[in-house]
């Protein structure tokens, strides 16, 4: 590729077919190159830093060797897939990551062919990747299925389940392990990267291939004798056994970062017969960059920063975040209840369990990336009589939905949810959103939901939580800080099923009644506000429970109010849905009842700043007005009000 000599190695590069025209000894400064942007790109940002970092050489070396997008190349997760996206025809566009209209910060397959699927979840990497293998193969087309996915996301069972059903893909599909954490992998240098070199060469699996030929000759005794003789050397010199186990040939360990050892291992697969193949990299998360290499989390998620010191832009002050506030007050009821754990999901400071276990590290559990393992877990502990919370994001337990079902729910166990990032999530989008657990909690017999309006009602509901032992509870709250409500000293046991009127005309009986769930309250107390000064005088309800639902309240509110309006931050199918039932079932909407339902739209919405995704979702106080005014315009009595 032509160049003029003081012209970047990463603006001669646009796709990865621009990338293989460089000589290989020009690779380790088009790496250098494309972390410097990396990093540049994330200081304007934000977002998942650390994981890019880690995979710059890796990146580089997996364009440079395999015919990507014809082999398909899955990132599990996805962290770690800003570099790819600066290489694959998106460098323009790489500083609008995380932001409305801009980049996702997850591979998506509506961005680009290199993107042949969408992953923000774990452990996905290994079945997608065998799924494209797999079509090609019986298509009768060239392509290989690529999956990198790192040590933490092995820890899911998945990961597992597709390795052991991978055999019939051959060579057709390539594993690469990424492991940055120094989790499975023995010391690397220059002799595992000569064994490496070694046992994927040609020559080697030549000489392999020759040898099961002669071997096969002998009985199956023997044979399968020397086949492990050979699977077992090769274990114990390079490791990997268990993956060999599972039928995949093991390569490694070799450094991630060392180009001069990644590429000639990465060509002898691309070439081999052999496989399917499993290729071990050890990596260093924030590889590159001083600030990320000395961080605890090694910068793993990161606000806009200064690139020059590192330091994030993070706002400071302001009421506690969420996930803090719980964590706190369950440690604090822990001090006089043995019986309460917690358990977590790879998750321990998103969910506030590392405060939990600082104060009771022998009563704390993280489970790694196993939802399913998690929730059977609290569900044995309740059944022995522990006060289990399973603290997991919403979005991350519609994993476990079956042992939700199955061993909690029939079981009819007191196992305690603790819902983080429920509703939109803002930069995440829509692969984090907690739109879902009130419509796949609220159908479960047994099964208690809350949703916190406030900081204060979380404190209350983990305290609920923690003494009811009559089933399973959940209770739910958003990503982010608090509304800034004085925390109580003494926490309140709420009582099951009772919501609260938190404004009311004196002497009850008002035109309107708006009946919110969860953290919209503070909007529907702005749409009161509104809605008063237009001369409707307006009822606001905190529900507090969607399940049980407080029907005395309801039917009061439904049989004194002409219009009835239900808010939630969830999707079709939760409160709006249970409380229409129920005025069906009493009969309550016979009489010419206005109700109204408001909930998330039924679409995948993507990221932006939190309060545009509440204004594009219609659950603003504009619009919870523009609802009761709507619905007042079709009945007669209430038209020349709605046009005060």
């Amino acid at each position: 590729m032509s160049q003029t000599p003081n012209t970047p190695l990463l603006d001669t590069v646009t796709y990865p077919a621009d990338l293989r025209q460089l000589d290989k000894s020009q690779l380790r400064q088009f790496a250098d190159e494309l972390r410097a942007e990396m990093i540049d790109a994330v200081s304007h940002s934000g977002g998942h830093l650390g994981s890019g970092l880690g995979v710059v050489e890796l990146t580089t070396a997996i364009h440079y060797v395999f015919d990507t997008p014809n082999d398909k190349l899955v990132w599990d997760v996805g962290h770690q897939c800003y570099p790819h996206k600066i290489i694959t025809g998106r460098r323009d566009r790489i500083r609008t990551l995380r932001q409305g209209g801009g980049l996702s910060g997850f591979t998506k397959r509506a961005e680009s062919e290199y993107d042949p699927f969408g992953a923000a979840h774990s452990s996905t990497s290994i079945s997608a990747a065998l799924g494209f293998a797999m079509a090609n193969k019986m298509l009768g087309q060239p392509g290989r299925g690529i999956a990198v996915i790192g040590d933490g996301s092995m820890s899911a069972g998945m990961a597992y389940e597709a390795m052991n059903n991978a055999e019939q893909a051959g060579n057709r599909l390539v594993v690469i392990l990424n492991d940055n954490d120094m989790s499975i992998a023995p010391p690397v240098g220059g002799l595992s990267a000569y064994l490496a070199r070694m046992v994927s060469s040609s020559e080697y699996l030549g000489l392999r291939s020759l040898a099961s030929k002669a071997v096969s000759k002998f009985s199956r005794r023997v044979h399968r004798a020397l086949d492990k003789a050979e699977e077992y050397t090769r274990g114990m010199v390079t490791g990997g056994t268990l993956f060999e186990e599972l039928g995949f040939y093991y390569v490694g360990p070799i450094d991630g970062h060392n180009l001069d050892h990644l590429i000639p291992v990465l060509e002898n697969v691309r070439d081999s017969e052999q496989g399917p193949v499993l290729v071990h990299v050890v990596t260093q998360k924030g590889k590159g960059y001083a600030p990320a290499e000395n961080s605890a989390d090694k910068y793993h998620g990161v606000a806009k920063f200064d690139v020059i010191t590192g330091e994030q832009k993070k706002s400071s002050g302001g009421p506690p975040a969420y996930q803090n506030v719980f964590g706190d007050t369950l440690a604090k009821l822990a001090e006089t209840d043995t019986r309460i754990c917690a358990i977590t999901a790879a998750m321990p400071s998103g969910t506030g369990i590392d405060r939990f276990a600082k104060a009771h590290p022998d009563r704390a559990f993280d489970v790694g990336i196993a939802e399913q393992h998690g929730v059977t877990f609290a569900a044995g502990l309740a059944a022995q009589g522990m006060r289990p919370f399973a603290a997991i994001y919403s979005t991350f337990l519609q994993r476990a939905y079956d042992q939700v079902v199955h061993d909690v729910a029939i079981q009819n166990l007191p196992v305690r949810f603790a819902i983080d990032r429920a509703g939109l999530v803002g930069a995440d989008g829509c692969t984090h959103a907690g739109s879902f657990d009130i419509t796949y909690l609220a159908t479960l017999p047994n099964m208690v939901v809350m949703a916190a309006a406030d900081e204060a009602e979380l404190v209350h509901m983990t305290y609920t939580a923690a003494e009811y032992d009559d089933g399973p509870i959940a209770f739910r709250y958003p990503r982010g800080n608090g509304t800034g409500v004085a925390l109580p000293e003494v926490p309140q046991k709420l009582e099951i099923g009772k919501g609260r009127i938190v404004r009311a005309k004196e002497g009850g009986g008002s035109k309107v009644a708006i009946l919110s769930l969860g953290t919209r309250l503070e909007e529907a107390k702005k749409a009161a506000d509104q809605l008063e000064a237009k001369g409707l005088s307006t009822t606001v309800a905190d529900l507090r429970f969607a399940k049980p639902l407080d029907t005395d309240m309801i039917e009061r509110l439904m049989r004194t109010h002409e219009v009835v309006v239900t808010v939630e931050e969830a999707a079709i199918g939760g409160l709006g849905a249970h409380v229409l039932t129920f005025a069906s079932d009493a009969g309550l909407t016979d009489a010419g009842l206005k109700v109204r339902t408001m909930r998330l739209p039924d679409i995948f919405q993507d990221q932006d700043d939190p309060a545009k995704q509440y204004d594009e979702a219609g659950l603003n106080a504009p619009q919870i007005v523009d609802t009761v005014l709507k619905a007042l315009r079709h009945n007669s009595a209430g038209v020349e009000e709605a046009r005060a």
